[in-house]
């Protein structure tokens, strides 16, 4: 009979507690040894993870979720937790089907917060101990486990104001400390941080300087005064942990982050405090397996599927959109000093990294903090440069309102760069770039271009950061360019990709594709012209404003139907119905995009095709919309 392994005896938080501390130990090289062999297969999430897996064992063994919350900020650090939670099928880890990247309230009563936007967990952690206040539920606390990264986000820090502000809410907030966001954490804070971890022994070098004091001879105030400022400044040097102090909120540590009875001992000290506790907390992202540890780049933060025994991953054929970003970025750069980067803490995630190695002075990392971001930008344009931010368009949501107005407001030339538009798939509903181009349409003086291709986006680029008197947006999706698609022609700044044969007037169908939809859109009209339907297809390029010579092109056909992979409501579809209202013109419109809701994680093609925006399910749409139409047309005209 097979032994049963420690981890398999590990169904529940009440099996953990179960478990002596020699036993934890092993427990832990299981945990790892599971992470390092599924996500090899899958891919995901593994640095972050294995950096934490003392840590989640230690919280699950001291605090009793899901009665004591335990808040994931962000979750993509949780696989431990899912694990330790009863989950340990990672078969089929973020895709159809299988177990979320993320916690998921659908997955587990242990999961509460599902968004993996960074900086949250701290506001729901201040409101859940609120409404346990409130309802007189003073025996819970409410732990929030949030890394040094997403304390460069604002938020985190508005909640920490609100949260000391409650002396006898009972709140633990763990620091997981790695010195990393997806790279290295950068600004004020981390070189705070950093402090800290060199300086544990900072309670003996007191000691000394006391000492010092003491024995120093009293030759009157001024040599007092000198010596108590020095010892003061002592204190403020090695025990910088006095800035979460001073906002009212008691701080443990630095303790190990991976000696799982320190860190028991810390938590229950914190849990039995009766009000907001830190514990500051040093882990090693990547702990574990040696190529996490000693990839500089991001320590593993997010492999694909990879060789277990060399951590060399399965190479992706093709060329990706991140990257034709970032070389077009380079070439920018050299042909205009003017143009500056900035990132919220990806940069490499969006391609920014060759551009930081050719122009170093020219990048700004921010943090984790897209609102300071965008304003700063602004800033960076009313100096006189040009900025281009870039960063994924799931967290362009982040910042709205900086860009209406502190950017559009102010008229200032300054492009955003949004990666991963649209239906991104794998990272679930939290991460699909599904609401920029509906938010995007209502800012005033602002430009917003969707390539096709690579050639494209390298031209759509150049034009935007071209405006200087308001913001542009180039967006693109995530994962490989398909092969460019030459235009057969121009209408106004629009490409033609396909015409129909003939003379035929007017041709039954337009059909405007928004983007990384052009592909499937030329695929429809081939399908459509098969079934002797005549399509147009064209590609605004850009959308918002939308070229006035697409009214024109309408009024020649039947049928207008757009196609985007962004969520219908307010999109281009809907500028596109409304410009042609305005013109006067009784043509009717068609528009396809994503359904309006929150996706399960799943492969793009496979949400695209299931909302029926392949080119299958489009050319069965559209031949059924123009039989329609032309039916109706034929009926309506005098005999």
């Amino acid at each position: 009979m097979a032994r049963v392994t420690l981890l398999e005896s590990v169904h529940s938080p009440d099996d953990l507690k179960k478990l002596s501390a020699e036993q934890l130990p092993g427990l832990a090289a299981e945990i790892r040894d599971f992470l390092v062999s599924e996500v090899a297969r899958t891919g995901g999430h593994l640095g972050p993870n294995l950096g934490v897996v003392e840590l989640t064992v230690a919280l699950h063994r001291v605090f009793d979720s899901p009665r004591d919350p335990i808040l994931f900020d962000t979750g993509h650090q949780a696989y431990v937790h899912k694990m330790l939670t009863g989950r340990r099928d990672f078969s089929k880890l973020r895709r159809e089907g299988g177990l979320s990247g993320y916690p998921s309230r659908a997955e587990s009563e242990h999961d509460f917060i599902e968004n993996s936007h960074a900086s949250t967990a701290l506001s729901y952690a201040d409101g859940l101990a609120k409404a346990n206040e409130v309802r007189g539920q003073d025996d819970r606390t409410v732990v929030a486990l949030i890394g040094d990264g997403a304390l460069t986000g604002g938020m985190a820090w508005e909640a920490l104001n609100n949260i000391a502000e409650g002396k006898n809410r009972r709140v633990v907030i763990v620091v997981n400390d790695n010195g990393r966001s997806y790279s290295p954490t950068i600004g004020g804070l981390a070189d705070h941080f950093a402090t800290l971890r060199m300086t544990q022994g900072y309670e003996q070098m007191l000691d000394m300087a006391k000492s010092a004091i003491n024995r120093a001879p009293v030759v009157g105030p001024p040599l007092y005064e000198a010596l108590h400022g020095l010892k003061k400044g002592l204190k403020d040097a090695i025990q910088p942990q006095i800035m979460f102090e001073d906002l009212g909120l008691k701080y443990l540590g630095p303790i190990d982050g991976h000696d799982t009875a320190a860190m028991e001992r810390a938590l229950r000290r914190a849990r039995d405090f009766g009000g907001p506790v830190i514990v500051h907390v040093l882990t090693q992202k990547g702990k574990g397996y040696a190529p996490a540890e000693n990839h500089e780049e991001d320590q593993f933060h997010a492999p694909g599927a990879f060789d277990v025994a060399t951590g060399e991953q399965q190479a992706k054929p093709g060329v990706k959109w991140t990257s034709v970003f970032g070389e077009e970025m380079v070439r920018i750069g050299a042909e205009r000093e003017d143009v500056v980067a900035i990132t919220a803490a990806m940069l490499h995630p969006t391609g920014l990294a060759p551009f930081a190695e050719a122009y170093p002075g020219r990048v700004f990392d921010v943090g984790i903090a897209e609102q300071h971001a965008a304003t700063s930008a602004a800033g960076l344009a009313m100096g006189g440069l040009h900025p281009v931010f870039a960063v994924y368009a799931t967290f362009l949501n982040r910042c709205f309102d900086q860009v209406l107005m502190d950017v559009a407001l102010h008229r200032q030339g300054v492009t955003f760069a949004l990666d991963r538009a649209g239906v991104t798939g794998d990272d679930g509903a939290s991460h699909n770039g599904m609401w920029d181009l509906s938010i995007l349409q209502v800012v005033p003086n602002l430009g917003l271009a969707v390539p096709r291709d690579a050639t494209r986006l390298r031209e759509l680029l150049r034009e935007a950061v071209a405006v200087d008197d308001g913001p542009t947006v180039v967006r693109y999706p995530k994962g490989e360019v398909a092969p460019d698609i030459p235009a057969v022609g121009k209408v106004g700044g629009m490409d033609v990709l396909r015409r129909p044969d003939g003379d035929e007037t007017p041709p039954d169908l337009l059909l405007v594709a928004v983007g990384a939809m052009a592909p499937t859109c030329c695929e429809v009209a081939d399908r459509m012209a098969d079934q002797g339907i005549g399509v147009t297809v064209v590609d605004p390029r850009w959308v918002k404003p939308l070229d006035a010579a697409l009214v024109d092109e309408a009024a020649r056909h039947r049928v207008v139907a757009v196609v985007e992979d962004n969520g219908r409501v307010g999109a281009v579809g809907d500028a596109v119905a409304r410009a042609l209202r305005d013109a006067g013109l009784d043509i009717p419109v068609r528009t396809f995009g994503v359904e309006q809701r929150f996706l399960d994680h799943a492969k793009r093609d496979r949400i695209l095709e299931e909302m029926g925006l392949n080119a299958q399910g489009l050319a069965r749409s559209l031949t059924e919309t123009v039989s329609r139409y032309t039916e109706k047309t034929l009926e309506d005209e005098p005999a």
